[in-house]
């Protein structure tokens, strides 16, 4: 079994979990019923993924058949930057609880800081491709995330690609109600997010690393891009563990008490990262591999650079 983290809550959220996005809706019912049967208990989801219904499935399908109880799974949705509106918050939740015919969520996160203008299209862009913003502040949109706890919609809530100054901005807030739980960001060798995490961990907030494997399958990859997956140091070790890259790539997170939803549709891939629990990097490789950071990002959010909110213009 996977361990767990503690969160500010009580509750304990697996430190590894299947992440879904790129996840083919036609492909994604089987890839969830995959990790269930491997021994996942966490999948990690969100509205813009656009496959929720068919996670969905998968779960139904697992608690039918009795292979496991929703109270032992720990689900994960987003809400979606053109939700933004304190008054739009719950129906947002309430879509993605319906889709995945579920009756809570065990954590939902602000996806990213930013509002985009609401309507049907999931990046409205301008004449110049970049995000239409709305009027929104995230303060705002964190008060209609208090809500969906008092309404026990979700049992904790938490954000996504905040930077430090942002998440301070919701500690300060006056009347906050519940601090975040969880601070999902892009984390892996290239991007090693040291002094966010510290940051997080010193205030009592879980991270939850996406694109650890680098996100080889990203729609905007370039071939001059780095490969995490096939960089040799990385491999070396590996071949020292007896181990392949991707799950070098897994426990590196997991011994820096960080959660970790590696993506894959692959069963057999699916199996082999949730094999990661049968041996230890040593200190001294784990300083080795965060020496290979070099402040590259899978996801820039590039048509949001010029958001008021877009959160990577600061150093962490």
């Amino acid at each position: 079994m996977a361990k767990t983290v503690k969160l500010n809550t009580g509750a304990e959220m697996p430190i590894l979990g299947l992440g879904t996005w790129k996840s083919p809706p036609g492909k994604v019912t089987e890839a969830v019923k995959a990790a269930i049967s491997a021994g996942y208990r966490h999948i990690d989801g969100a509205y813009v993924y656009q496959n929720e219904a068919e996670v969905g499935e998968g779960i139904q399908a697992m608690v039918k058949d009795g292979v496991v109880k929703r109270e032992d799974l720990f689900v994960v949705s987003k809400l979606w930057c053109t939700f933004h509106d304190k008054s739009m918050v719950r129906q947002a939740c309430e879509k993605t609880l319906s889709d995945l015919k579920l009756d809570y969520l065990d954590l939902y996160l602000v996806h990213w800081p930013m509002g985009f203008k609401a309507g049907s299209e999931l990046f409205p862009l301008d004449s110049n491709g970049e995000t239409i913003n709305d009027n929104t502040h995230f303060l705002e949109t964190w008060e209609g995330m208090e809500a969906l706890v008092d309404a026990g919609l979700v049992r904790a809530i938490g954000v996504s690609n905040f930077n430090k100054e942002q998440i301070e901005a919701i500690l300060n807030k006056p009347g906050l109600k519940y601090k975040p739980a969880n601070n999902q960001v892009e984390c892996h060798p290239y991007l090693t997010q040291e002094k966010l995490i510290n940051f997080c961990h010193s205030h009592g907030i879980s991270v939850t690393a996406y694109s650890p494997l680098g996100s080889p399958d990203r729609p905007w990859a370039k071939p001059e891009d780095p490969s995490l997956l096939e960089d040799p140091n990385i491999k070396a070790i590996a071949q020292k563990h007896n181990k392949t890259p991707a799950q070098v790539l897994i426990r590196f997170p997991i011994q820096r008490n960080i959660i970790v939803i590696p993506k894959s549709v692959t069963p057999q891939r699916i199996q082999e990262n949730f094999k990661v629990f049968d041996f230890e990097l040593t200190e001294e490789e784990v300083k080795t591999i965060l020496g290979f950071h070099r402040n590259w990002r899978v996801c820039p959010m590039q048509w949001s650079t010029k958001h008021k909110d877009y959160p990577f213009n600061a150093e962490f």
